[in-house]
């Protein structure tokens, strides 16, 4: 019996993962603007959240505008956003230093991170689009030396037109190899997530559904966590995924677009 319907009638808030599930590179994936009207139209809320630390909420607000799709500051996070309320909470006032795009370094000095390019207490790794081999080796070093190693999120690979790219959780593997250390991971699956999406917009757990093309990222957070956990299959996993894997989705759709049907 499909039970979808019934699933989604539950739902007030979802999260929706951006790469490989709203778009692929500069291209609305079919379906999924519809979505967003369909949401807004049975009176529930939708909040972009994407673990791609290369870009800031703004660079993202702007790549939708470009793409005829137009959301405010309070629809989207990121998880470069719950590594800096982390470090706020955790690390205030402490040296870091941040392998990261120059656009997530001055997000992370507007939020009055204190970045350190000498002596940090903690390196922050990030999906660094512009990672250089001088960059890796300082991070290395630095957690060799003890540093507090983080990683704004966990996934392997991020999907582009024609393929994949080596992601945040790529480069840690690197780090990793080279240190013997392994970071702690933010964004999506973790539950710092799921607790900074709680606290800024006032649901439930069980009224929130996390919707995305990973399992181990996307899907876990909402299973792992309380929340439901919806798979798309337009971008990285597919349903041979499914079979082999210890997280199983809450609900599967072919995109965003069939979501539409069962709402």
């Amino acid at each position: 019996m499909d039970n979808r319907s019934d699933i989604l009638r539950n739902i007030k808030l979802f999260v929706l993962d951006m790469d490989g599930t709203f778009y692929i590179s500069n291209e609305i994936i079919n379906g999924s603007l519809d979505f967003l009207k369909r949401v807004r139209d049975v009176g529930k809320e939708y909040l972009f959240f994407t673990n791609n630390s290369s870009k800031t909420s703004d660079d993202y607000i702007k790549k939708l505008a470009g793409m005829n799709c137009q959301i405010t500051e309070k629809e989207i996070m990121t998880s470069g956003d719950v590594t800096i309320e982390y470090l706020r909470h955790n690390y205030r006032g402490k040296r870091v230093y941040l392998m990261g795009t120059r656009t997530l370094q001055k997000s992370f000095r507007d939020a009055g991170i204190c970045l350190a390019e000498d002596e940090p207490d903690v390196v922050v790794a990030a999906f660094d689009t512009e990672l250089t081999y001088e960059k890796l080796t300082k991070t290395c070093d630095f957690v060799r030396n003890g540093a507090v190693f983080l990683a704004t999120h966990l996934d392997i690979n991020c999907p582009v037109s024609g393929g994949f790219i080596p992601d945040c959780g790529s480069m840690c593997a690197a780090i990793t190899l080279s240190t013997g250390v392994k970071p702690k991971y933010l964004g999506k699956p973790y539950r710092e997530t799921l607790d900074m999406i709680l606290a800024r917009t006032g649901y439930k757990k069980e009224q929130v559904a996390f919707i995305g093309d990973r399992i181990y990222t996307d899907v876990a957070t909402g299973v792992n966590n309380g929340a439901a956990g919806l798979l798309v299959l337009t971008g990285e996993c597919q349903m041979k995924d499914v079979e082999k894997s210890d997280v199983k989705p809450t609900a599967i759709f072919e995109s965003l677009g069939e979501m539409c049907e069962f709402l």
